[in-house]
């Protein structure tokens, strides 16, 4: 095996297994700081209940995110040296940011969310609860803030040996490219934590158990769920394509399947790309729509693939399929959290066990759609690992051969595994746990039929 295939599938592995967790955690801590809104101005046991539960179940993924994201900063010097002496006097400033400001700050106030109990009072608590959505929040952004470099590079000149010099630390942190891949990036973990969120609550309804709870946590994750499915797709969804289509054409070219150039360029719905003929297989179009999405114009030329040389393309099915499955998904999820919306009327969302089915084994699949976004942002890229600056096998450490890596890869796999298990076994008992003590139904009395919130 290439030395250089080799570190990237070992990266592709370690970093999109720890992604499963900061996919939460952002989304989260948002809904976190929600329910101890209402609980500090409602005073209802309901949303102080509500709110420790789930910072229980943020403090379970953020413990895991921490310890699956900790290789990754030693892999920028294990395997991708030559790309950190290239460009990590620019990237890296961002990421010590993450770790001095963002994760300090959320374990912080998650600490103190958790564990203050009655030693602090309830306007603090809440304050906590509004800290940590406010680190998850930040922590990601100097994340996204790092990758938009590596996708639009500003803010650096070259020094004498052809490395790249930080210029502007604010052009790094405020760099175009960010604000709208950091908007969809956020906005997926929140599509995520609703469905975790309704996930959860119709298990409970199923189960009869934790009325209110499940009710709330209904309602909840359909109204979120439904705005956040709906924002995932326009704006910031659209807005990330332009920036794609200014940008980083080539990749356009491949999430679309578009071989040919051309004026008036459809969208394809289906289809099954063949590289070797340059055309797309059995497709199902929508006349002009990509030229339209991309430049505002029906008639505006779309380069194709073939417009490039061979060596600037990247892998052409996993960018097209991996883009397909993470748009068909997203639309699926705007069906499912806009047909619960409608079930609210009349309370028919917590009757309809068809729909609480369909809302609890719906779970897996935000991860899903967030992890191939990630991947067509990565692999859409190739070959450059720094976008026109320097190609991902020019930034890899030449000392370390593929037989490490694979030794190595196969450590973190095991690793891996058994964190991946832990992790479902522990929270597995903090929802048979719930929320805290069932509430007793008088003898005789009807469910209740409506939560506030």
């Amino acid at each position: 095996m290439d030395a250089v295939f080799a570190h990237r599938i070992q990266f592709s592995f370690t970093v999109m297994f720890h992604y499963l967790f900061p996919i939460l955690t952002m989304g989260l801590g948002a809904f976190i700081a929600w329910f101890s809104t209402l609980a500090r101005f409602s005073g209802r046991p309901l949303y102080h209940r509500t709110a420790e539960f789930w910072g229980r179940i943020f403090a379970l993924n953020f413990s895991l995110g921490v310890v699956t994201g900790i290789p990754l900063e030693f892999e920028f010097g294990t395997n991708w040296s030559r790309f950190s002496a290239f460009g990590g006097s620019v990237f890296g400033q961002a990421l010590p940011l993450e770790g001095v400001y963002a994760f300090f700050l959320e374990s912080a106030f998650l600490g103190l969310f958790l564990f203050g109990g009655q030693r602090v009072g309830p306007t603090v608590r809440w304050l906590a609860g509004l800290g940590v959505a406010a680190g998850s929040l930040l922590s990601g952004y100097f994340i996204v803030a790092t990758n938009a470099w590596m996708q639009h590079p500003v803010g650096y000149f070259r020094d004498a040996t052809g490395a790249l010099q930080l210029e502007s630390f604010w052009s790094v942190l405020l760099n175009p490219w960010a604000g709208w891949q950091y908007a969809h990036a956020v906005n997926g973990a929140l599509v995520t934590a609703a469905f975790v969120i309704g996930a959860i609550g119709a298990l409970y309804r199923l189960l009869d158990r934790h009325e209110e709870f499940s009710r709330l946590a209904l309602k909840t994750a359909v109204i979120g769920g439904a705005i956040f499915s709906l924002t995932q797709a326009f704006p910031t969804g659209d807005m990330g394509s332009k920036n794609v289509a200014r940008s980083q054409p080539v990749k356009l070219a491949a999430m679309e399947g578009l071989f040919a150039s051309e004026a008036g360029a459809p969208l394809a719905i289906l289809g099954m790309p063949d590289v070797e003929n340059a055309r797309l297989i059995d497709p199902i179009f929508v006349p002009e729509a990509l030229s339209f999405l991309a430049y505002g114009q029906r008639r505006a030329e779309v380069a194709g693939l073939v417009a490039y040389p061979r060596s600037l393309w990247p892998p052409v099915e996993l960018t097209y399929y991996g883009y397909h499955i993470m748009v068909g998904l997203g639309t699926i999820f705007i069906a499912i959290m806009f047909v619960g919306v409608l079930l609210l009327r009349g309370a028919r969302l917590y009757r309809a066990r068809w729909y609480l089915w369909i809302l609890m084994l719906s779970l897996p699949f935000p991860y899903i759609a967030n992890e191939t976004g990630w991947m067509v942002a990565e692999v859409g890229r190739q070959p450059w690992l720094v976008q026109g600056l320097l190609r991902t096998s020019d930034g890899t450490s030449t000392n370390v051969a593929a037989g490490e890596t694979i030794f190595t890869l196969l450590g973190f796999a095991g690793i891996y595994l058994a964190l991946g298990l832990l992790f479902l076994l522990l929270a597995g008992r903090l929802i048979a746990r719930g929320p805290g003590p069932e509430q007793p139904r008088a003898p005789g009395a009807a469910p209740s039929t409506e939560v506030q919130a």
